[in-house]
């Protein structure tokens, strides 16, 4: 391999196949390589008789639950906000014509025992029954405030500086109950613990506008959409792009190991013998054991069903957020649901899974809160992962390591990272302002 490379980017799960694709278009020459014999790495969606090889140790499964490819089970299950950052980098890249989305049918959080609907709207909020009258009036007159709120008109702020006023301040002069505000800064704001209320009020009523904006976006039962046959589509579709533009696809390439030189740059990454070199490298922290650290474990239930999550509506695809108050934990629980209307299983199976960073040293008794909103599971699997944040200084040795995937299930997260990454590599912004219309996704069951 005498060739060199701008960047060599190792793993193909999600954010790794999101940069190649970027930097390919920019005009970057990548090498793109992956110890697996598949795409997706940590982020794979897997069949049914590579579920239970990976955690049954044979790959023999009941015949009742039905062909083995008909399964494609999410190992990172994650939603994506309709008008959020991912599906304008899809729209930027043109990778929208590789996939299908369809709209998520339900987005709800989990109150005192019980699973409400979503309110995200005023017109919403005066019908949930998650509120009393007089709440309903209060939180009715924030989300008014919050629609109507723009960055760049000062007349919409009344009076407020959001840079500087915090959250609980903002939520305080609304008279909003803890439980109102437990919803809001959780299942609609998106932040997996309470330190959001401490913090320049400007992010999180950016992240309701996203929230009301993506749900009026196609009309759905949710802002979220989720692509047709799972998240393993994602990286493929970002491969494909990558390929257009000139990348190099090898997988299956063992013993990955990034050479650096006497100053600690990055010079190139051998495998199998052979060194390629480049000036960057991309990774995922499976790659670099010794430059990152760990920073906790998430726990994972994946059930299989054959029925949708009860008090959802009957949704075959649904968020339930569950706040970290209502459970007295440090941090929220996530469950999310997709069924055979998305063909992620056959027909009348639910794949349902409970997420949760793990605070114990027990995550079968942890999760329990959520599995027992599932009702009865057809067959139940546990994971649990560490998760990793990279400890060396990209600028130095230009080594782009990226973090390991956190529980919540959407993506917001995981692109800020992406987005940053990008920026880091590059030395500029990706321009994200794209027409939001060119990305279409079907509503119906």
């Amino acid at each position: 391999m005498d060739e060199e490379y701008d960047v060599i980017v190792l793993g193909t799960g999600l954010k790794e196949c999101i940069l190649s694709g970027l930097l390919s278009v920019d005009g970057l020459k990548v090498l793109h390589m992956d110890k697996n014999d598949y795409y997706g790495g940590e982020s794979t969606s897997l069949n049914l008789n590579q579920l239970w090889k990976r955690f049954r140790g044979s790959d023999k499964p009941p015949e009742h639950l039905g062909t083995s490819k008909e399964y494609n089970v999410d190992m990172m299950p994650k939603f994506t906000m309709a008008n959020g950052e991912l599906v304008r980098i899809l729209i930027h890249a043109d990778v929208t014509k590789y996939l299908n989305f369809k709209v998520v049918d339900g987005s709800f959080v989990y109150n005192k025992g019980k699973i409400y609907k979503v309110p995200a709207t005023d017109v919403e909020a005066l019908k949930s029954p998650l509120m009393g009258l007089f709440e309903k009036r209060r939180a009715r007159k924030f989300f008014i405030y919050v629609q109507d709120f723009e960055e760049n008109d000062p007349k919409s702020h009344e009076g407020l500086d959001l840079n500087k006023v915090t959250t609980k301040e903002i939520i305080s002069k609304y008279g909003l109950e803890d439980d109102t505000v437990d919803f809001i800064g959780h299942a609609l704001a998106l932040h997996s613990d309470d330190s959001y209320l401490d913090m320049p009020a400007m992010d999180f009523v950016k992240r309701m506008k996203l929230y009301a904006e993506s749900l009026a976006r196609f009309q759905g039962g949710s802002p979220y959409i989720y692509p047709m046959y799972g998240l393993g589509e994602l990286p493929q579709a970002f491969a494909r792009l990558s390929a257009v533009y000139g990348g190099t696809y090898m997988l299956n390439k063992p013993g990955c190991k990034v050479e650096f030189d006497d100053s600690g740059k990055v010079t190139g990454v051998t495998s199998e013998g052979e060194t390629a070199k480049c000036k960057k490298v991309v990774c995922d922290p499976s790659y670099v054991p010794d430059m990152v650290k760990k920073v906790g474990r998430v726990a994972r239930a994946i059930c299989i069903m054959s029925h949708p999550i009860p008090d959802t509506n009957d949704s075959h695809s649904a968020q339930v957020i569950l706040p970290q108050k209502q459970l007295d934990r440090k941090s929220d629980m996530y469950l999310f649901c997709c069924s055979y209307s998305h063909n992620v299983a056959p027909k009348g199976k639910y794949i349902a899974f409970v997420s949760a960073e793990a605070e114990t040293d027990n995550p079968e008794e942890e999760l329990k809160p959520g599995i027992q909103l599932l009702g009865p599971v057809d067959e139940i699997f546990y994971d649990i992962y560490d998760r990793y944040v990279p400890t060396n200084d990209s600028a130095a040795d230009d080594c782009f390591i990226s973090t390991s995937y956190d529980p919540s299930t959407h993506f917001e997260t995981t692109v800020k990272e992406v987005l940053e990454t990008y920026t880091k590599i590059t030395g500029k912004v990706l321009d994200l302002s794209v027409d939001l219309n060119s990305a279409s996704a079907a509503t119906e069951q």
